[in-house]
């Protein structure tokens, strides 16, 4: 409903807000601005939301009940959590892992390990995005990779096999993954393989989050065959940053060959000097033998059985990046993958003056619209006492005046100015101020604070058509053409119940 209800979940929903303040007053609007320009913020940016909690039925929704048609991911017996994907009703899809019962016993450290992983933001990452911790449920919830997993690309492929510049591509960026995560004091990555590379909608590569946290809560951190274990990890089952490298390096032999080859058997191929043996015979003559001998001398290193006697994060990236090629290739093109984009919908019913103008983004003619409307909706959104009518009032009061003089010559930055003034006192509440100075910012070119003035005038008066049509405005000049649309159809409906029979309930 918005953008206002769809971004923000457990803890930020503004309809829960409203149900603690139902005459939509001043502690409403101003204790829900932070999480609002939060919300706003990520969603302009075309960035990744804040981690945040979503409640199980949310979840239970977004993944059809957790159908087994949406499952992407099945650990088996030795990891027997599920991965499905999911779709919000805010349309962002999303994957969800889904643990057992008796994986997290102690919610509270369920939590604080979920929260430190949701803190982590990079663009070579499957950022986590929230959690579930209901009752006994146990969810982690992240960015949904539609363009399945470096194994299935590897090892299972249909039509083409990975070209070596984006097999490089992959290696350097799970190496930016994993020192962007150990400078962040994350350096722990559990189970390291092929499975946990992904492909985004870009086809660019993401090393998934969910294996910045154990299975369980004393559960084991590996789930492979026992011939890819750090060797340390069989003497005493403890992670360490350097357990990390040599999983890191058996990804490279799996780059390297196109099959997974246990350690032990690569290692004895390349102290024989039969380095090329090791190279996917599917490459032949379409790779450089100098960057080949560069990426075998490195997974060498990571392999080796001394722990001390590893490279660190930091010189995994200094070494492969001088590797890298065809930066300007899109990695869909190198993949061979279509990249799928939806169409934008249409809107579903006939608009009215105000729809039509802003469906065809005409900022003019919104502009006349709000100023012949003055504030006659704005009736109901505050209910002041005599003692508050004090000089501080007038002075919002005249820096208001000051404001919607500026709107109507069409002077919007000053009118941002004082409508701001305004807005700050914070003493009274106003829905046709936010979504003038909305406005005012789509007239200055700036979409990122029009969206989140137009979600304000939203969570003061929630089924105000006219606050779902500036959301609409500000989506399509951050050219989010589909949820500009989905936002017109929504005003255009709630307008309508309000011409059938007042204010929509």
């Amino acid at each position: 409903m918005g953008c206002c209800q769809s971004f923000l979940h457990k803890g930020t929903h503004p309809e829960k807000e409203q149900n603690r303040h139902p005459n939509h007053n001043h502690s409403h609007a101003h204790n829900q601005s932070h999480p609002l320009s939060v919300a706003a913020d990520q969603l302009a940016s075309g960035g990744v939301p804040s981690f945040s909690e979503f409640s199980f039925s949310e979840l239970k929704t977004a993944t059809n009940n957790f159908s087994s048609e949406f499952i992407v991911s099945e650990s088996g017996e030795k990891a027997p959590n599920l991965v499905y994907k999911g779709r919000l009703n805010n349309r962002r899809w999303i994957a969800v892992k889904k643990f057992t019962k008796a994986a997290w016993p102690d919610p509270k450290q369920f939590v604080e390990e979920a929260s430190g992983v949701g803190k982590l933001r990079h663009r070579r990452l499957a950022n986590l995005i929230g959690y579930c911790c209901d009752g006994d449920e146990r969810l982690l919830v992240a960015e949904y990779m539609p363009n399945d997993t470096l194994a299935k690309h590897l090892f299972h492929w249909e039509n083409q096999t990975i070209e070596w510049a984006m097999r490089l591509r992959v290696a350097l960026s799970i190496a930016e993954a994993l020192n962007y995560c150990s400078s962040e004091g994350r350096p722990l990555y559990h189970d390291l393989n092929a499975y946990r590379v992904l492909f985004d909608e870009e086809g660019d590569p993401r090393l998934s989050c969910f294996g910045l946290m154990k299975n369980s809560r004393d559960g084991k951190s590996y789930s492979t065959n026992l011939a890819y274990t750090p060797p340390e990890y069989l003497r005493n089952g403890r992670v360490t940053p350097e357990s990390v490298i040599f999983s890191f390096g058996t990804v490279l032999l799996d780059l390297l060959s196109g099959k997974h080859i246990p350690p032990s058997h690569a290692l004895d191929m390349i102290q024989g000097k039969n380095n090329m043996l090791l190279m996917d015979s599917h490459l032949e003559g379409k790779f450089s033998t100098e960057d080949a001998t560069v990426v075998i001398n490195l997974a060498s290193k990571c392999l080796q059985y001394e722990p001390r006697e590893r490279p660190d994060t930091k010189d995994l990236v200094t070494t492969l990046a001088p590797l890298h090629t065809k930066p300007d290739v899109p990695s869909y093109v190198m993949l061979g993958i279509v990249k799928h984009e939806e169409a934008p919908s249409t809107p579903q019913r006939p608009l009215s003056a105000m729809g039509e103008a802003c469906a065809r983004l005409d900022l003019t003619a919104i502009h006349q619209i709000l100023v012949a409307a003055h504030y006659r909706d704005d009736e109901g959104t505050n209910e002041l006492s005599f003692q508050e009518w004090t000089q501080q009032m007038r002075d919002m009061l005249e820096a208001r005046k000051r404001g919607d003089y500026a709107f109507r010559d069409k002077d919007f930055r000053t009118a941002i100015e004082n409508y701001s003034q305004f807005i700050d006192v914070g003493t009274m509440v106003s829905p046709t101020v936010f979504a003038r100075r909305s406005l005012c910012y789509l007239f200055c070119d700036q979409p990122d604070p029009a969206l989140r003035d137009a979600m304000q005038a939203q969570c003061v008066y929630a089924d105000w058509p006219t606050a779902f049509y500036m959301q609409s405005v500000a989506l399509a000049k951050l050219d989010m053409q589909k949820d500009a649309v989905d936002m017109l159809n929504e005003a255009a409906t709630l307008e309508e119940k309000r011409q059938r029979g007042g204010k929509a309930s």
